[in-house]
């Protein structure tokens, strides 16, 4: 077991009120495992996935990494936002190498890995341009390479490719699909989308609005890479889809 969710209990006041976001939230990630975190804006994806990051505390429970309680953010966390938090003024490859100075990674190593994630996610001769001057598609996998450049245990994303349209959406999941298949690192996405959660995921965890209770926590069985037209596909997104709606009725 890589990751352990133990009783997790989280109550946020909002104008002295309490409101209970997640009440005994209990979960298992294994090594090398993809988990997807589905469900409707404020069933507390967003909250559990912080509080596993570090950024957060929970009012109760543990959340245990390699058996170690997480008790603040750390190298062996990466976290991918949504928006990509790319560091403006910086080149593509000074904000890949950002995290690796951090640690204090030696010059020779830094610039072998910075070659290493470039030639992973086709971004070689794309080092010295600024955010600015790059696609969403491309600002995407900066964000992840920088991610990956300290080789952190577990990866988490805050629904990563909600900011670009549908095409797009598509093409940078296959290439996300691509670059975790070749890492296989564990990893925590939340996300409301349906389709993405069946293509990403080894399994997929259904949060209802109801205190952030599971609904659901389904195997999914398909082979890498998906095939979005098979009927086991379309079968997957219409049983998720099924108990999506349940999430609407708490």
């Amino acid at each position: 077991m890589k990751l352990r969710v133990e009783n997790i209990n989280k109550t946020f006041i909002n104008n002295k009120k309490e409101h209970k976001v997640l009440e005994n939230i209990n979960l298992d990630v294994n090594k090398g495992e993809f988990v997807s975190l589905l469900g409707p804006s404020g069933c507390g994806k967003t909250t559990l996935l912080t509080i596993i990051g570090g950024f957060q505390h929970s009012d109760e429970g543990e959340i245990l990494l390699d058996g170690q309680v997480v008790k603040k953010p750390g190298v062996d966390r990466a976290f991918i936002f949504q928006n990509y938090a790319l560091f403006p003024w910086k080149t593509v490859k000074e904000n890949v190498l950002f995290p690796m100075k951090q640690q204090k990674i030696p010059k020779v190593q830094r610039e072998a890995k910075l070659e290493e994630l470039l030639s992973l996610c086709d971004l070689k001769g794309k080092e010295n341009m600024y955010p600015h001057q790059l696609s969403g598609g491309m600002k995407q996998r900066v964000a992840i390479i920088r991610a990956l450049a300290c080789n952190p245990e577990v990866l988490l994303m805050d629904e990563p490719l909600g900011a670009v349209d549908f095409k797009m959406r598509q093409n940078l999941q296959e290439e996300l699909e691509n670059i975790w298949s070749k890492n296989k690192i564990t990893a925590i996405m939340v996300t409301h989308d349906v389709d993405e959660a069946v293509y990403m995921s080894d399994r997929v965890v259904v949060m209802s609005r109801d205190k952030g209770k599971i609904l659901e926590n389904l195997k999914i069985d398909l082979e890498r890479p998906r095939n979005r037209t098979t009927n086991k596909y379309e079968a997957y997104k219409s049983k998720l889809t099924n108990i999506l709606s349940k999430c609407y009725e708490g």
